[in-house]
């Protein structure tokens, strides 16, 4: 049986199901990895130009305001993402699911095998700007999702893992008719593939 890989910054795996998604590339020399490091740095911080890098052949990402307004800048601890994944979207929140972003920030050498490291910690949330809406993702509460890019000396790496995903229940009755079906589709492996796409996109220049 599948377990989870014990990550630092990672949440620990309680209940429901997980994913581990990760993307490698390897290069001759530290100095290429440290340069296309940064391309992959700005990319990562680029949420609203994810669906771009990947080709819009996944998920459509959205960063926001705790208002609900459309964000141009940086992510910071606060924001919002809203997601469009392919399929029947959030009823409650006009097709969209949203996340906030619980945490983010850099390390610098970790351990002997990364150097440096930027991470963002993203839980399901309500619509932001918005008092009166259950939350607003497939999954419940307590799960998390934790994006990594890291750098070594010949290698940048992009992963995405998953924690604690149950199916959102909290819901009015077709979110949570949908809520179950794609949490389903999560605990089959629907879900990885759609992060591995992202991943597999934004280490590839």
């Amino acid at each position: 049986m599948l377990k989870p890989k014990e990550i630092p910054n990672v949440p620990v795996q309680e209940k429901g199901s997980f994913h581990d998604t990760e993307s490698v590339k390897f290069f001759d020399h530290q100095d290429l990895a440290r340069k296309n490091y940064q391309i992959l740095k700005d990319r990562f911080l680029s949420v609203n130009y994810w669906d771009y890098y990947s080709k819009s052949k996944g998920a459509e990402f959205k960063l926001h305001t705790k208002e609900g307004i459309l964000k141009k800048r940086l992510p910071e601890i606060g924001d919002f993402i809203r997601i469009d994944i392919p399929g029947p979207g959030n009823f409650e929140a006009r097709g969209y699911d949203w996340v906030e972003i619980a945490d983010l920030y850099s390390e610098e050498f970790i351990n002997g095998e990364t150097l440096e490291s930027y991470v963002m910690v993203c839980r399901p949330s309500g619509v932001p700007g918005r008092d009166d809406t259950h939350t607003a993702h497939f999954y419940g509460s307590d799960a998390t999702s934790t994006f990594i890019i890291s750098r070594g000396d010949d290698f940048i790496k992009f992963g995405v893992y998953g924690r604690n995903e149950s199916p959102n229940l909290d819901a009015n009755i077709a979110d949570k008719a949908r809520n179950l079906m794609i949490a389903l589709g999560g605990m089959v492996g629907l879900s990885k593939i759609q992060w591995q796409i992202l991943t597999d996109s934004l280490v590839d220049f």
